[in-house]
């Protein structure tokens, strides 16, 4: 039998319903959404992420703040698996991301593995990445068919369920040439929920837009961590959000997670001289 920590068990309640709980580890807490174990990436000579440890747990919202090069959008391409690993591991819902198990150890994950686990991760990119042929419609349920093998009434059904959650009910039939930028990425945030992810990435999603339309984008994502029972990381330089929307900030310097802790203790009271430095130069800019 696979352990408790590699799959979610089943049970039946008294009705004979299978009910699903949460995986658990050996001293039966719940484990992690995700968990980083000494993950290190290189390219070249050039170390990005440097042996990090880091754990997220269920339903937790993440902000990820630093310096350019810091390691942040680094940390999530390699969970995202768009970039493979120098050495160390990744889990994800309790089961390894980048390994699997065989006769009892430890090997590289094949290809139908890395798709069985990621398909629980969706992303949102900095460029919206939407296929400008196709309306914001036919964009959200391209995934869903192709993937999952849902059926297009299904898909379309799904996808203006949630073109309408990020406002955009009225635009199904709209191609992003007819999209203002915080539309394509309303667009581009509902074609990764369609995908029905546990954990969401977000990297510097609102980089490219102008303040209005960068508010419209942060309201949809705060809306969603509100209402939604998703985990979050989140790349982001708006300091603002990052208090206001996350459960833990994570500051990265040179490929290390440098201070972290709940968004009001770290903002108001920084520890570490590089973390205080960081803010003092972001205050400045604005």
């Amino acid at each position: 039998m696979k352990r408790d920590d590699e799959r979610a068990l089943a049970r039946r309640d008294e009705s004979g319903a299978t009910e699903k709980t949460e995986p658990r580890g050996a001293d039966g807490a719940s484990s992690p959404m995700v968990r980083f174990s000494r993950v290190t990436k290189r390219y070249g000579s050039l170390t990005v992420l440097d042996e990090l440890d880091f754990e997220v747990a269920r339903n937790e919202k993440v902000a990820i703040i630093g310096p350019s090069g810091s390691g942040k959008s680094t940390l999530l391409r390699v969970l995202m698996t768009l970039d493979p690993l120098t050495s160390g591991m990744i889990e994800v819902d309790g089961e390894p991301l980048t390994h699997m198990r065989r006769n009892g150890a430890l090997v590289p994950a094949s290809l139908k593995h890395l798709r069985a686990v990621r398909s629980k991760i969706g992303m949102v990119f900095q460029s919206f990445n939407l296929f400008p042929h196709m309306t914001a419609l036919d964009n959200t349920i391209e995934a869903p068919m192709h993937v999952l093998g849902m059926s297009r009434k299904e898909a379309t059904e799904r996808a203006k369920d949630l073109l309408s959650l990020v406002g955009l009910a009225d635009k199904c039939g709209h191609y992003p040439s007819q999209l203002s930028g915080g539309q394509q990425q309303r667009v581009a945030i509902a074609r990764a929920l369609a995908m029905r992810p546990k954990v969401m990435l977000f990297d510097e999603v609102t980089s490219a837009l102008d303040p209005e339309l960068c508010g419209e984008v942060l309201n949809v994502i705060r809306r969603l961590g509100e209402e939604h029972n998703l985990t979050m990381l989140m790349v982001t330089h708006q300091m603002g959000f990052a208090r206001d929307f996350a459960d833990r900030v994570c500051f990265f310097s040179q490929g290390k997670i440098i201070e972290q802790g709940p968004p009001q203790e770290f903002f108001s009271a920084p520890k570490h001289e590089r973390t205080r430095q960081f803010l003092r130069a972001v205050r400045e800019a604005l």
